[in-house]
């Protein structure tokens, strides 16, 4: 009986074990630096880590994993698994100054973890030793660089103690609206979750033989659930091979994405919506020439608002390098249930619910609401009237709640936060349900999701989804970012208008400051015609400045508290002389 991923890589190792497991394209490019390792190295590295765990009586603690991009991470964090140590991923020390929020956060995790030991690569150890002013806390944490622990280390291994309750890592939340929590997530969670991930995304047995097991290429975080719970994990948990590269390497140069799955031609692939955007923006002529995209089989999009218009644009650009619509597969997913919740169904294109030819957005087709798909099998998603906690009826928008066995075991030391969040009742139903905090509505089995319940502008007893105002904004003027465009209200008493307003906060480019004010004419327009709504005040700031949490998605309310406080960066009027 398999009760984790790390019998699953033992299984691996033994049967296959030359078999490449992961690559990692040092460079970003597919003719620079390659690492590879297979499946049993793989095993062999990770025994050794957790043999090293084990040895300084380590099991059953937290440990922090620090590590660049690159397959050192996969050797701890497996490690860390075969050692019935908790893994808590976490964003490494970037360049000469650590970046103060980064810094803020990785303080706040290894606190709340109470992580004993902090594992990273030489570079990471060798920056931590030099930042205990800033890091008081690793006074009494021991630091290893996990590349030194040796080979042979791995014959002093022993099985852990493991059940399929106990906590093989803590996902830390993103922390859109609220202080980052510590998701207590399972072996049974991790194996319930691929199981739903594999079924979603076609991955049979069949598909993989004739993949020549090549399923994956991915640049997304690895310390984030999308990148972990998808390429890293299910690589493992099936046998197959991925080829990783790092998310600054796909900024810096987008398309490196699409040449590795050109290159690989792997089953599957995938990120957020502003992944599409950035290729889009950033594909030339000469590119598309150069590119086949056909072996694409499962482009995932999640982790923010899937974008009609970016769903038909990115089909209709790259349908010459043989990308088909079918392949486009959103998905919608939490911490809080490991990854995966709903899916696509592979190979089908994603439904489009048109507005209302009442509504502002008539006609448009870009308008329509993207469906996330159905439930994953053995998932329960039901919509429920927050305050009431009675079922909706289909169609009907309300909050996401979720049941099922990838839901989490609840937040690390946070009796409160478990309560509230996972362990709702609902009227009609047996069990307890898992509170996404997210607002949709089903239709016919599918899934559409509409926004952020914390998020939820209300002006004059009317709702307004902050994505929709954003997206009409980044709509309005091409010399808005797309992805990068923040909406919310704030008390505009006193002021003659009463009541809440819009606020809107966008990133452009410093050369578009010349312009600022027509730009802001025309956002203003715009959201009036489609939404009805007088904007109190479009801010429009410097490029990368609107706070993002780990995953891209925008944290409004940080936004919102910078706007209020003044700090935001804002891009200068241009000088009247």
């Amino acid at each position: 009986m398999v009760r984790s991923l790390v019998d699953l890589l033992t299984q691996h190792a033994a049967h296959h074990p030359d078999r490449t497991a992961y690559r990692h394209l040092v460079t970003g490019d597919c003719d620079g630096e390659i690492q590879e390792i297979s499946y049993g190295p793989l095993a062999a590295r990770s025994r050794a880590v957790a043999a090293w765990l084990q040895g300084r009586g380590l099991a059953g603690t937290r440990a922090m994993l620090l590590y660049p991009p690159g397959l050192e991470f996969i050797c701890g964090y497996l490690g860390c698994l075969a050692a019935g140590v908790v893994a808590v991923p976490g964003v490494p020390p970037q360049g000469r100054v650590h970046n103060h929020r980064a810094l803020t956060r990785m303080k706040r995790l290894i606190a709340d973890a109470d992580a004993k030991v902090i594992l990273g690569d030489r570079a990471v150890i060798t920056a931590l030793s030099g930042m205990a002013a800033q890091l008081p806390e690793l006074a009494d944490i021991t630091c290893v660089a996990t590349e030194d622990i040796p080979d042979e280390a791995s014959a002093a291994w022993r099985e852990p103690d493991l059940t399929a309750d106990s906590v093989a890592f803590l996902q830390y939340t993103s922390g859109s609206t609220s202080a980052p929590r510590g998701v207590m997530v399972t072996h049974k969670n991790l194996l319930d979750n691929e199981r739903i991930l594999t079924e979603s995304m076609g991955h049979t047995p069949d598909t993989i033989e004739e993949y020549g097991h090549e399923m994956f290429v991915s640049w997304l975080p690895v310390y984030h659930d999308m990148g972990l719970i998808g390429p890293v994990l299910n690589t493992v948990y099936l046998g197959v091979t991925a080829t990783l590269f790092s998310p600054l390497h796909f900024l810096q140069r987008p398309q490196r994405w699409l040449t590795a799955i050109s290159r690989y031609r792997p089953h599957t692939s995938g990120g957020p919506n502003f992944a599409y955007e950035l290729c889009l923006k950033h594909t030339g002529p000469e590119l598309l020439d150069g590119l086949d995209l056909s072996s694409w089989k499962v482009a995932v999009n999640g982790a923010e608002p899937v974008r009609a218009a970016t769903l038909r644009r990115f089909t209709e650009t790259f349908a010459p390098a043989g990308f088909r619509r079918e392949a486009l597969h959103p998905c919608y997913g939490l911490a809080e249930s490991t990854l995966m919740v709903t899916g696509s169904t592979a190979h089908t294109a994603p439904t489009l619910l048109q507005p209302a030819e009442s509504g502002p957005h008539a006609g448009q087709t870009d308008a329509a609401t993207v469906s996330c798909g159905r439930p994953g099998r053995h998932v329960t998603v039901v919509i429920a009237d927050p305050q009431r906690h009675e079922e909706l009826p289909d169609g009907e928008v309300g909050e996401i709640w979720v049941r099922g066995a990838s839901v989490a075991k609840g937040y690390w030391r946070n009796a409160l936060a478990t309560r509230e969040t996972f362990r709702a009742t609902l009227a009609g139903h047996e069990g307890r349900f898992l509170r996404t905090g997210d607002l949709g509505f089903l239709h016919h089995g599918e899934l559409f999701v509409t926004g952020r319940l914390k998020d939820l502008i209300v002006i004059d007893g009317r709702n307004h989804y902050p994505q929709d105002l954003e997206l009409t904004a980044e709509m309005a003027h091409p010399a808005l970012r797309p992805g990068c465009t923040a909406a919310f209200s704030v008390d505009a008493t006193g002021t003659g208008a009463g009541g809440e307003q819009p606020v809107i906060v966008a990133e452009v480019a410093p050369d578009a400051a010349p312009e600022g004010e027509k730009i802001t004419d025309v956002v203003r327009g715009e959201i009036g015609e489609a939404h009805g709504l007088s904007v109190r005040d479009v801010v429009l700031v410097e490029p990368g400045t609107i706070p993002k949490t780990s995953s891209g998605k925008i944290q409004r309310h940080a936004t919102r508290a910078a706007y209020l406080n003044g700090t935001l960066a804002a891009v200068p009027a241009p000088d009247p002389s």
